[in-house]
């Protein structure tokens, strides 16, 4: 099935009469958990983290530091079903194991997948290693589930489509972050609109081709003037060589037709360090569409 007729048939159970009522369509909530960039944690800004919403279905999408808390102050703790890493640096995954721990320590009961790239299996399976003797006491002591039978990873390798359900469709393509064997973009195709998440990359074709008519790109922003690192530092080499200049982020939302552009991930990611009208400026280059300046807990 595609993905367009996925959207329909979905669209078509949604509107469907039962007992005389028509059910209402699952509404998409993205709400930006944590919007700074880099792996030094922030006074004004959490590590980077978004999480989609559909019904009571969570879909969140990389856990820096602090994700769990980050969801309770949006009230959207206890959603989780769903987490998508988008490549292995330890501002997008340093929390991919705890926010899971947390939620069962609170009230899961439900299985959670975790899809991102290898060696992801290997990393979940130490994390309850490490944390076997805290996983014992809570079984015994609390009456839970054991954990690790809820959590099913998923070791993404290439492009194409992640996963399925009745409320979206995922779809990630690689896109370039030097060093890193493998990062991925995801977009979510929801019966109501479509959201792509960037994740870390260069300005990158795959992000234009993925995002390709959709309602929403959040897309990491860097502003290059203010950029991190001594200027022939191996740091700004790599900020440069590794991430998109303000500017070019604008440019590959008019490429992709998108309606509205959020810029995330923003390097440098303290408030003070640039201001809302400098990134939009940036962006306005060559983006005409709507453009939001990320901050933490905003719902789109």
């Amino acid at each position: 099935m595609n993905r367009r007729d996925f959207l329909e048939r979905v669209a078509a159970l949604a509107g469907a009469v039962r007992f005389g009522r028509a059910q209402p369509v699952l509404k998409s909530r993205l709400i930006l958990l944590g919007t700074a960039g880099g792996p030094t944690p922030k006074k004004t800004r959490a590590a980077s983290a978004q999480i989609i919403v559909v019904g009571d279905r969570g879909y969140l999408v990389d856990c820096g530091n602090g994700v769990a808390r980050q969801m309770q102050l949006a009230g959207v703790f206890g959603t989780l079903r769903h987490v998508f890493v988008t490549h292995h640096h330890s501002d997008h995954d340093a929390d991919l194991g705890n926010v899971i721990l947390l939620d069962w320590g609170t009230n899961l009961t439900t299985a959670v997948d975790v899809w991102g790239p290898p060696p992801l299996t290997r990393m979940m399976n130490l994390f309850f290693e490490m944390n076997q003797a805290d996983l014992d006491v809570r079984v015994r002591d609390e009456g839970r589930p054991p954990l690790p039978p809820l959590v099913h990873t998923h070791e993404i390798t290439h492009d194409g489509i992640v996963m399925k359900d009745d409320r979206a469709i995922v779809t990630c393509a690689a896109v370039p972050h030097p060093l890193v064997p493998l990062a991925f973009a995801y977009r979510f195709d929801c019966v109501d609109r479509s959201i792509v998440i960037s994740g870390d990359t260069a300005p990158s074709d795959a992000i234009v081709t993925l995002a390709r008519g959709a309602d929403v790109l959040v897309h990491e922003a860097l502003y290059v003037p203010k950029a991190p690192g001594a200027p022939d530092s191996a740091l700004r080499k790599h900020i440069m060589d590794s991430h998109s200049p303000v500017e070019d982020v604008g440019r590959i939302a008019s490429a992709a037709g998108v309606k509205t552009l959020v810029l995330s991930h923003l390097v440098p990611g303290e408030t003070d360090a640039v201001s809302d009208k400098e990134w939009l400026a940036g962006a306005r280059v060559h983006f005409g569409g709507r453009i939001v300046v990320g901050h933490d807990l905003l719902e789109l």
